[in-house]
């Protein structure tokens, strides 16, 4: 998209690259990202190599830059290679420019790897990918939650919280009359019996909650061997585990290199692969029809028969 079709002007990206590396960087080049339906993602490069990437909102006060950058913060201080936060800023009404800006990190995504690697160099990546969330489930809380700076809901129980995240995601479903009344009816039954069909002896674990192809930079060292380089757009909780591994399943994220690794440290248990896992999926497919469309509604309705025999 060329810039001059956006609402993103030179100037201001300009005025950006000023604030953050001084007033003596020269941008040379600004190159479109995919970045989601309420921002614009753009790298920028400066004359002297200075590379940073910008989601910017230019005409809306968007307060969820500052969670991002917490959650972000987060994962690097466990020791994630998520991107270093330089600068969130939140527009008012003088100056309605929200942005975030961050460390461009190298690599090409996941699904973009796959066509590169050989089927060894994939299973490694997996492996290694299994290591990164397995870092990231290893920290645990008190009580399930979205990660954010300052107050937020707590919840002790697990399928409280799974129906504050997903109430409204049903209310559309209850209302989308491409879905039939008598699978409608079994998802009604299911959102009902939340707390014996999702109940586990687990506690509440730190998840990215977003974590697909997209979302995953990788990147080959000097010897050819495939890494894992980046995480990024997070959307933080302390959750279920298992709903991230499911949701990771769901979208042919990992392989079954990555389960054994993961399951080597943290074995699955018979239970989510009988009920749990698809009742997760079946919940993120509600949640994909309502915001990508009717794409999602033949997967949706296979998950529907699939979890009414099991649950």
């Amino acid at each position: 998209m060329p810039l001059q079709d956006s609402d993103i002007s030179w100037q201001m990206l300009r005025r950006i690259v000023h604030d953050w590396a001084g007033t003596s960087a020269e941008l040379i080049e600004v190159k479109y990202l995919d970045g989601g339906c309420i921002n614009t993602t753009v790298a920028l490069t400066t004359k002297t190599g200075e590379r940073a990437v910008c989601k910017i909102s230019p005409h809306r006060v968007n307060r969820q830059y500052l969670t991002e950058a917490f959650q972000l913060n987060i994962l690097r201080t466990i020791g994630l290679p998520a991107p270093q936060v330089y600068v969130s800023r939140v527009g008012d009404l003088d100056d309605p420019i929200s942005y975030l800006l961050m460390e461009f990190v190298e690599g090409v995504d996941l699904a973009h790897a796959r066509r590169e690697c050989s089927a060894e160099a994939f299973d490694h990546l997996q492996m290694h990918l299994a290591e990164q969330v397995l870092a990231l489930h290893n920290n645990t809380h008190e009580t399930y939650t979205r990660l954010t700076e300052g107050e937020r809901q707590e919840f002790t129980s697990w399928a409280d919280f799974y129906r504050n995240v997903y109430d409204t995601h049903l209310q559309a479903c209850e209302k989308n009359a491409h879905i039939p009344i008598k699978m409608r009816k079994v998802i009604g039954r299911v959102h009902e019996r939340l707390e014996k069909v999702l109940a586990h002896d687990d506690c509440p674990r730190l998840v990215h909650w977003d974590v697909w192809s997209t979302n995953i930079l990788c990147k080959p060292d000097a010897h050819g061997r495939w890494w894992v380089s980046g995480l990024v757009d997070p959307n933080c909780k302390y959750a279920h585990a298992e709903a991230e591994i499911a949701y990771m399943d769901l979208f042919h994220t990992i392989t079954p290199a990555f389960l054994r690794a993961y399951q080597q440290v943290r074995r699955l248990h018979p239970e989510y692969h009988r009920v749990r896992k698809h009742i997760y999926q079946l919940y993120e497919l509600i949640n994909h029809l309502n915001a990508f469309g009717p794409e999602y509604l033949k997967p949706l309705l296979g998950m529907v028969e699939k979890v009414a025999a099991v649950a």
